[in-house]
């Protein structure tokens, strides 16, 4: 399986609605702790969205990051699903910290 893969996989089944993981912790989540950046560049090519929902994917501080599609699709489609957003940030309480 390719490294894309196993974060597809692992965000798929473990990032439900209303929640979001940070970069750092899908890459540990995936054995990979040290490649926060190379998940976000495996996420910017997901070609299977929205059925691997790589909107639920923030920074660590909460910061909405990156989207493919324009941050502006990233908040709405966060908002849709139930999480808040306050000026392109996510509150803490909506970021799930382990996988």
């Amino acid at each position: 399986m390719k490294f894309a893969d196993y974060v597809y996989k692992t965000l798929k089944g473990k990032v439900p609605r209303g929640k979001v993981a940070t970069y750092s912790t899908l890459a540990k989540a995936i054995g990979k702790p040290n490649a926060a950046r190379a998940v976000g560049n495996a996420l910017n090519r997901n070609p299977h969205a929205p059925i691997v929902p790589c909107h639920r994917v923030v920074k660590s501080s909460g910061e909405i990051g990156g989207f493919a599609s324009g941050i502006g699709k990233k908040v709405t489609l966060l908002r849709k699903e139930g999480v808040e957003v306050i000026a392109n940030k996510v509150p803490k309480r909506f970021i799930l910290t382990r996988l």
